[in-house]
């Protein structure tokens, strides 16, 4: 015991969490560990501050490890493509607007702005009133041809069909994915799309495709391009050279 506290008993269940934690993270161990040890000697002083409620502290612990960061993690992906898209939709003013599987955050927070229907073979288990979801596949969209005259779907092809999100395994899944959003797309309609651009033509399996730049261009033919952005590392700008970033493109359908 100490200051009433369980010591054997605290130290056991930290090691068995610590145990549990240091498996299959992507941080290294040095670092988690170190962030460990951090949380130890700052619970340990909390108690010392907190006598009335130490008691109680053990059972109701929630330790948060990786969060004691110098900056605020961020993941440049994600954030830079979904300010380029809403900026641009918005500049665009549709009356409605149709998203293919882009993350949920991006656009719930576009659902304030301007209805939308998101398509997704994933339920999403949410209710915003100006955001109604439709179960549905990138493959086979439950539109007519022509139909839709905005459309997003961000960082999306370049997964489809190598099984990550329980789609059916199809090694032309990128293909057939660009394919029907050329489709449903009306005339002079808008399409906002991203994926990971390379060098040449590569399958991460079963994480992502990277496709070349020209190849992309080849693939969207005969939709035209009327902006470009990339996010490389952790900046945002108008070139991709030498190499894996993501590709930003606003695209019209002549």
């Amino acid at each position: 015991m100490q200051g009433g506290r369980p010591v054997v008993s605290e130290t056991l269940w930290m090691m068995r969490h610590l145990y549990h934690q240091m498996k299959g993270q992507a941080h290294t161990k040095r670092q988690r560990l170190l962030n460990w040890l951090r949380f130890w000697s700052t619970y340990q002083q909390y108690g010392r501050l907190s006598h009335s409620h130490s008691g109680s502290l053990l059972g109701n612990l929630w330790p948060c490890t990786d969060d004691h960061t110098t900056e605020t993690p961020v993941s440049p992906n994600y954030l830079y493509q979904e300010v380029w898209a809403f900026q641009r939709i918005m500049q665009q003013k549709p009356s409605l607007h149709i998203d293919v599987g882009s993350h949920h955050r991006f656009v719930a927070l576009l659902s304030t702005l301007v209805p939308i229907t998101m398509i997704d073979i994933r339920p999403l288990p949410v209710e915003l009133d100006g955001l109604r979801f439709q179960t549905g596949s990138i493959l086979e969209m439950p539109f007519e041809d022509g139909s839709v005259a905005s459309l997003s779907s961000l960082c999306v092809v370049e997964h489809i069909g190598l099984g990550r999100y329980g789609d059916p395994l199809d090694a032309n899944g990128t293909e057939k994915a660009i394919e029907e959003l050329k489709r449903v797309l009306a005339p002079g309609g808008n399409l906002y799309i991203s994926l990971v651009l390379d060098d040449e033509n590569r399958t991460f399996f079963n994480a992502c495709r990277a496709l070349s730049e020209p190849y992309f261009f080849q693939l969207i033919t005969p939709l035209e391009v009327r902006d470009r952005a990339y996010v490389k590392d952790n900046t945002f700008g108008r070139n991709c050279a030498n190499g894996f970033c993501v590709g930003c493109y606003h695209l019209q359908k002549p």
